[in-house]
């Protein structure tokens, strides 16, 4: 069906309400499904599309975990992809209970948090969405469910080499309730104090990816750093699974940002050609500024890159022109790059630079809402018209508001965010950081008991190197050196100084590698 028209195909009446029976759904002022067809508010290609756009929005979830994978050690490559896909099932359920209905139900009036009129999804069905007359609201509550896994999942690559599991998961449900919903109420909500006051938003500049940004850094500061021993001759385990995770974040994207138009409409191509035009200028303009440095051409640098773009484009790709794009691109390019040297200056180990890629891409695309955003993008969707964009519009204002809601998001998330770690941390039984032991063993055998290559070690990185404990969780009675095979490790359990050649450390650790090399001379001899 075409429609000419602004506005849903057929206006919704909004005056069928619910008449019972044992065999009629209804939605709040849906209509009775056992008389009418609920669908005819509806073009069918939206509804479709938007369920595609959701299943790939899905797919970016594996994606991270594959890209956090890559990046991490061996060792504890297999726990990234588990807290990516296991903080998604908590997510879901979240939204499911409570979620949804603290974030978006439109009865809410006081601007900050919704209230429970859609807990666990009631009247949540056929009537048209409150983002959006074209989609009903059961589907904008499945697309939006996407976006609220997906900005979870995000936030665990802090918990990387260093971060228990189950306190990550209660962190998850908790961080959904108190910091994702209230930021999502704020611009999404057709009563948020932001959405009134015209922020501009598109797909989650301030939810999504400085929610997800600041909260792994607040959460990094809690866990405290890696040992620093550990982070000796220190690279990512498999390049290949960066760039196969970047690439399924990458399609995933276009899922995000696209269906964020809520239809199959200009606005939504628009958004894809803008998500793929900062992509990769992102992409080049990074790999450009490692190159100057190393004079080599970078897969990692070119990946980074690719992912600072996309999320810089996340909230300007439905408001922007395509030229404003590539400028975006290759700005988040060159502002990510050097804010990965954030960490050091502020001496938290931010071991998967969430901050850098994903909060500060973030406020970057927000500010260029505010000199680039215009009217003629917003109505290409047939729905949003009469919306005035930022500067291209000579609407002078729209810039200080930009920058006052990227402070009202970072203040908040940061603030939030800590105090729940650190009343999740004070529980018994939910430390969020492992033990000193478990780190150097590993995450995937101290947390999961399995391992991304099925026990197959590469000892290039020989400190990052360790068989597996006698006894889990127990404290073993074979000495650090016996224990570990390797003499350095012996120094970094036990604090010990080793004799290299004589076999021993002054805690009596077993055979030293240079011992063993003694031994192997001798009987060459």
């Amino acid at each position: 069906m075409s429609y000419a028209h602004i506005g849903a195909p057929t206006p919704f009446n909004g005056t069928n309400p619910w008449t019972g029976g044992d065999s009629k759904l209804h939605s709040d002022a849906g209509g009775t499904t056992g008389t009418e067809n609920l669908n005819q508010w509806f073009t069918h290609g939206d509804v479709g599309f938007i369920i595609v756009c959701s299943a790939m929005v899905m797919i970016m979830v594996p994606g991270l975990g594959f890209l956090y994978s890559g990046l991490a050690r061996r060792k504890s490559a297999l726990s990234l992809i588990w807290a990516c896909v296991g903080s998604s099932a908590v997510v879901t359920f979240q939204w499911y209970f409570w979620g949804y209905s603290l974030s978006l139900s439109s009865s809410a009036t006081n601007g900050y948090i919704g209230n429970l009129k859609h807990f666990a999804l009631q009247n949540t069905l056929g009537a048209p969405s409150p983002g959006s007359p074209l989609i009903p609201e059961l589907l904008y509550s499945f697309y939006q469910l996407q976006f609220a896994a997906v900005t979870v999942a995000i936030v665990m690559g802090a918990i990387a080499e260093r971060g228990r599991l189950l306190p990550a998961m209660v962190f998850a449900f908790v961080w959904t309730t108190l910091v994702y919903c209230p930021l999502c109420c704020w611009v999404w909500n057709v009563n948020g104090w932001a959405f009134k006051w015209g922020v501009l938003d598109y797909a989650g500049g301030g939810p999504v990816e400085i929610g997800s940004g600041v909260a792994a850094l607040a959460y990094s500061l809690v866990l405290g750093k890696r040992q620093e021993k550990m982070l000796l001759n220190f690279r990512p385990h498999n390049v290949s699974l960066i760039t196969l995770g970047s690439v399924l974040l990458w399609f995933g994207w276009l899922g995000f940002n696209g269906g964020s138009a809520f239809g199959s409409n200009l606005r939504a191509i628009i958004a894809c050609w803008n998500t793929n035009l900062a992509a990769i200028s992102s992409a080049l303009t990074w790999v450009l500024l490692d190159y100057r440095l190393a004079k080599k051409w970078s897969m990692v640098g070119l990946c980074s890159g690719l992912i600072s773009g996309l999320v810089a484009a996340t909230p300007a790709s439905g408001f922007i022109p395509p030229h404003a794009s590539v400028l975006l691109g290759v700005t988040a390019g060159f502002v990510c790059n050097y804010a990965t040297k954030i960490k050091y200056l502020i001496h938290i180990d931010d071991t998967m630079d969430v901050f850098a890629e994903h909060g500060v891409a973030g406020m970057v695309g927000l500010v260029f809402n505010g000199f680039f955003g215009a009217d003629f993008i917003i109505g290409l969707d047939g729905v949003n018209n009469g919306i005035t964009g930022g500067w291209l519009n000579h609407n002078w204002k729209q810039l200080y508001i930009q920058i006052c809601y990227i402070l009202a998001v970072t203040a908040y998330t940061f603030i939030v965010t800590l105090l729940i770690c650190y009343a999740i941390n004070a529980i018994p039984g939910l430390q969020l950081r492992a033990t000193e032991q478990a780190e150097l063993l590993g995450m995937d055998d101290d947390q999961l008991g399995e391992f991304a290559y099925d026990y197959v070690e590469v000892r290039r990185d020989y400190l990052a190197w360790t068989p597996a404990k006698e006894y889990h969780n127990q404290i073993s009675p074979l000495t650090a050196g016996d224990r570990h095979g390797i003499a350095a490790h012996s120094e970094m359990i036990e604090g010990s100084t080793i004799h290299y050649g004589t076999g021993s450390s002054l805690n009596g650790g077993g055979s030293s590698a240079s011992q063993a090399q003694v031994e192997i001379n001798e009987k060459k001899d």
